[in-house]
C-alpha cells in the first residue's frame, strides 16, 4: 500500500509539472507573437528612417544645384511643401487615436 501511495503522490507532482509546462509554453507562444509584431514594426521604422535620410540628402543636393536661381528655388520650395503635406497626411492617417 505504501508504494501505491508514493506512486500516487509522484503522479500528482508530475501532473502539476505538466500543467506548469503548458502555462510556460502558452506564454512563450504569446511572447513570440509579440516579438514577431515588434520585429515587423522595427523594420517598418528603419525603412521609413532610411527613406527620410535619402529625402534629406536629395533635398540638400537640389538646394546646392538651384544655387541662387529664384525660379529653381521656388520650384524646390513648392515641391518640398507638397512632400511635407503628403507626409503629414500619411502620419495622421496611420496614427491610431489614443
Amino acid at each position: 500500500m505504501r508504494i501505491e501511495h508514493q506512486l500516487h503522490e509522484i503522479n500528482e507532482k508530475l501532473d502539476y509539472i505538466m500543467l506548469a509546462l503548458k502555462v510556460v509554453w502558452r506564454k512563450e507562444v504569446e511572447i513570440m507573437a509579440d516579438l514577431t509584431g515588434l520585429t515587423a514594426q522595427v523594420k517598418a521604422n528603419t525603412d521609413a528612417e532610411a527613406s527620410a535620410v535619402l529625402l534629406i540628402q536629395g533635398l540638400a543636393a537640389q538646394i546646392t544645384a538651384a544655387g541662387t536661381d529664384p525660379v529653381a528655388l521656388q520650384k524646390l520650395s513648392d515641391d518640398l511643401k507638397a512632400s511635407a503635406d503628403a507626409l503629414a497626411a500619411a502620419v495622421v492617417a496611420n496614427t491610431p487615436a489614443v
